[in-house]
Formats: structure tokens, C-alpha cells, sequence
């Protein structure tokens, strides 16, 4: 009976979360509050009277979700998207993050009172941006390129950095060498992503070579290799964190069999992972603890909304050409979420000064600041201009390896706004060995013709060689973009 109960209790949590996801869609806020919202609801204060006060399961547990949650990040980001904004996220990932830390930590010890290592350590922890908020906000917003692939990239890269400095803050009690400090940083970087790059091109070339009996096992293992790259950096004493999202977005941008079934796959796990980490963070707090740090905490995330931020943000991208409303609304952007709060259980472990008061502080700024940035970034857009540049969706192509054939099988759906609509199967000019074999429309299918005309909505079934199929693909989403001549206007479909 108990654990009839107990899965009882969870699948009605799942399920009333899954209901919140779409309350809070429609108002505009990173589904987080919600699942804290049900966390505090079933505490030590809510009607179930829940007491969970385990520090270290909450840390290791919260670490977990965040790999998991990481992971599916890269897995959904588009690599075309975000590539031009890579160098300036790395440059707000590192070097805005060493900014904001110093101007919220002087800020913690001036305005709050706390000593030096406390008020840094909360500077730590509120200095990466949430990789789940930014995903389940930004991705809804018409934003120009360069910008939200820099804001999504950022939320991927600043967690590494952050973790090797609370982890140092948080189990050194002196005053850290700077010097030895960034040597580390520097290393645990640079190693994982290698092994991020390593372990997801090694993953990607052995999945595209080895038909699987299940297609529902293409989907675990990838996420598996994701996962598996963060274990390999940290027993090399390197960056998991960023190893694991640089890893998933290596294999998610590879061609690999039935990738749109594995990003669907990553996306069910991310929510589930979400799911657990809010609601398990909402039953660590302790409801009697917060009105205390009301103050404190409206204080300091001023201070990193209005200076902290947007200082880091013009600081780090200078020479990067970005326009004052690209750089305003970036800072305005910047949602925290359950990263700050888990990282802020990494004091509480180490039994670090002030760090309960840290914990309630940062909690209530990740409520408080999320209910007031994230229903109000449609508007800052708008204010700052801002409109996307993206004029066509990219087509859904799934794959199913041939193996006794050698070739690939692609089932590729025609978005409404794509220009392969009108164009006929002879003027796609697939390279040879490609054919279009198979046209599914309006629930009917048919082989088609050299001369059939192509509709939006159509799904397509194309079977090309091994040898071709990256062509083949390149060209689909050349046509899709600019028509039937996309080679006079030069678009090659990368």
C-alpha cells in the first residue's frame, strides 16, 4: 500500500504539473514557479505535511536533473542558429559572469551585510542564467537570430564555469588564488569541451553506421552518450556540465537515424526531470524561512537586474556589434531558475556561514524576479524593436537506416511556409542515388510523377545511398528556403 501511494502521489503531481505547463504558457512564465508552487503545497506547511530537510540528496539529485536538463537543451538547439552567437556567449559566459559576481558580491557585503565569502558565494550562485527558463520563454519569442541563439547558448555554457567557482568558494575557507583559480577554470573548460566534441562525433559516426533492431533505442542511446560524456570530464577533473551540453549538441545537429523521435524523446525526459527538481526544490524551502529574506532579496536581484546584468552584458560583448536594443533586452533576459537554487544547496552541504539565509535569499529571488521578468519580455521586446529575422521554418526530416541496402530511408514533412510548395519532384534535382519514392497528402498516399507538384503539408518519403544523403538533405532545405533556384541565390542548405 505504501508504494501504491506513493506512485498514486506522484503520477497526480506529474499530471497537475503538465496542467500547469499550460496555464503557464499562456501567461507567459517559465513553467518553474509552478512546480515550486506544488512543492510548497505538499511541505512541511502544505495539507501532506511532507518534511524534506536532506541537503546532500537535494544537491546530488538537483545536480542530476540539471545534466538531464542540459542535455536536452543541446539536443533541441539548433547548431545553424546559434553558431554565429557562439563566440560572443562565450564571451558573456565567462567574462560576464566574472562581472557580475564582483559587482553582486560588493553589493551583498555593503547593502546586506553578509561577510566577504557568503556574499560572493550568492554572487555565484545568481550569476549563470537558467537554461530551462531561457528554453521554455525565449523559444516563443520572434527574436533575431544572433540574439536568441546568444542568450540559449549562454545558458548552456555559463553553468561550467559557475559550479568550479562555488564548488572552490564553498570548500576553501581562506581567500582563493586568483591565478591557480583561472588556471583550473581554464582547463576544466577547455577539457570538457573537447571531450563533449570527442564523445558526441564518436557517438553521432557509430549511431549512423550500426542499424538498431528498435528505433526507440536510437532515442537512449544518445541521451546515454550525453549523460556518459559528463561522468567521463568529471573523473578527468574536467567541466561535466559544459561537456555534457557540448556533447548534446554535436549529436542533436548530427544526421542521425530518427532524430526529430530522439528530440522528442530528450524533450519528455527534460520535462520530467524539471518536473522533479522544482518540485523537490519547493519542498526543501521552509515557508516559515522566507518572509525573513524578503528584503535582502528584493535588494540584491536589483542590483543584479538593473546593474549586475547589464553591465556584464555591454562589458562582454564589446566588439561583438551588437545594437543597444539587442544588449538591453539581453539583460533584461537573463532568467534565473533552478540552477541558482541548486547550487546554492553546495554551501548548505559544506556548512558554509550564512548559507541557510543564502539558500532562502536566492529562492526568493528566483520567484520573485521570474514573476516579474518573464511576462514582460514580449514587451521589452517590442520596445526594443526587435522582430526575427527567420523567414522559414526548417523541415522535419526523419531517418531510418537500410543497412542490408546501404542506404537511408528520410521522411520529410513540408512546413506551411516552406517554398517546396509548388515545386515538382523534377526540379528538386536530388543528387544521384536520391529518389523521391512516396507522397503522403491529406491521409492518402501515392507514388508520384516527375512532373508532380509538391504541397505544404505534404510528407515525403525519400530514399537515398549512404553516400548522398548529406546532399540530399543539404538541398531539400535549400529548395525549402529559397525555391526551386536556390543555387543562383546561393543558399546551399547548411
Amino acid at each position: 500500500m505504501h508504494l501504491d501511494l506513493w506512485l498514486l502521489l506522484g503520477a497526480t503531481l506529474v499530471l497537475c504539473a503538465i496542467v500547469a505547463v499550460r496555464l503557464s504558457h499562456q501567461a507567459g512564465l517559465p513553467t518553474l514557479l509552478a512546480y515550486m508552487g506544488l512543492g510548497l503545497l505538499i511541505g512541511e506547511s502544505g495539507p501532506l505535511h511532507i518534511n524534506f530537510d536532506d541537503v546532500e540528496l537535494a544537491e546530488t539529485l538537483g545536480l542530476a536533473a540539471l545534466v538531464l536538463i542540459l542535455a536536452e537543451g543541446g539536443l533541441t538547439t539548433s547548431w545553424r542558429h546559434v553558431r554565429p552567437a557562439v563566440p560572443a556567449a562565450i564571451s558573456v559566459s565567462i567574462i560576464g559572469t566574472l562581472v557580475s559576481i564582483v559587482v553582486v558580491g560588493l553589493a551583498a557585503m555593503w547593502l546586506v551585510g553578509l561577510d566577504w565569502r557568503p556574499a560572493f558565494l550568492l554572487a555565484a550562485v545568481l550569476a549563470p542564467t537558467d537554461a530551462a527558463a531561457v528554453f521554455s520563454v525565449l523559444r516563443r519569442l520572434p527574436l533575431p537570430s544572433r540574439l536568441s541563439g546568444l542568450l540559449e547558448a549562454e545558458s548552456g555554457f555559463n553553468d561550467a564555469p559557475v559550479v568550479i567557482i562555488v564548488v572552490t568558494l564553498s570548500t576553501h575557507t581562506g581567500v582563493p588564488n586568483l591565478a591557480e583559480l583561472l588556471g583550473v577554470m581554464v582547463y576544466e573548460l577547455a577539457a570538457g569541451a573537447v571531450i563533449g566534441i570527442v564523445v558526441g562525433w564518436l557517438g553521432a559516426q557509430a549511431l549512423r553506421r550500426v542499424a538498431l533492431p528498435a528505433s526507440g533505442l536510437y532515442p537512449i542511446a544518445v541521451l546515454s552518450l550525453s549523460i556518459g560524456s559528463y561522468g567521463a570530464a568529471t573523473l578527468l577533473h574536467a567541466s561535466g556540465f559544459l561537456a555534457v551540453y557540448v556533447s548534446a549538441v554535436v549529436l542533436g545537429n548530427a544526421r542521425l537515424p530518427h532524430r526529430p523521435a530522439t528530440r522528442g524523446f530528450a524533450e519528455g525526459v527534460g520535462w520530467l526531470a524539471q518536473i522533479g527538481l522544482f518540485v523537490m526544490l519547493g519542498l526543501l524551502a521552509s515557508p516559515s524561512e522566507l518572509p525573513q529574506q524578503i528584503v535582502p532579496a528584493l535588494v540584491v536581484g536589483f542590483v543584479l537586474l538593473l546593474i549586475a546584468r547589464p553591465v556584464s552584458v555591454v562589458v562582454s560583448t564589446v566588439g561583438f556589434k551588437m545594437s543597444w536594443g539587442e544588449k538591453l533586452f539581453a539583460s533584461w533576459a537573463g532568467l534565473r531558475g533552478a540552477v541558482p537554487i541548486v547550487l546554492a544547496t553546495i554551501p548548505m552541504v559544506q556548512d558554509v556561514q550564512s548559507a541557510d539565509r543564502m539558500f532562502a535569499i536566492v529562492f526568493n529571488i528566483v520567484v520573485v524576479f521570474t514573476l516579474l521578468q518573464g511576462p514582460t519580455l514580449p514587451l521589452a521586446a517590442k520596445w526594443c524593436r526587435l522582430e526575427s529575422d527567420e523567414q522559414t521554418r526548417e523541415l522535419d526530416v526523419e531517418a531510418a537506416p537500410l543497412e542490408e541496402l546501404h542506404a537511408d530511408l528520410l521522411e520529410v514533412r513540408i512546413p506551411a511556409d516552406s517554398m517546396l510548395s509548388g515545386v515538382e519532384i523534377f526540379e528538386l534535382r536530388l543528387p544521384p542515388g536520391a529518389s523521391v519514392t512516396l507522397v503522403v497528402r491529406d491521409g492518402t498516399s501515392f507514388v508520384p510523377e516527375p512532373t508532380t507538384p509538391l504541397q505544404a503539408g505534404d510528407t515525403l518519403l525519400v530514399v537515398t545511398t549512404d553516400a548522398v544523403r548529406d546532399s540530399t538533405e543539404r538541398r531539400l532545405r535549400a529548395v525549402s528556403r529559397r525555391g526551386k533556384l536556390a543555387g543562383w541565390f546561393g543558399e546551399q542548405g547548411t
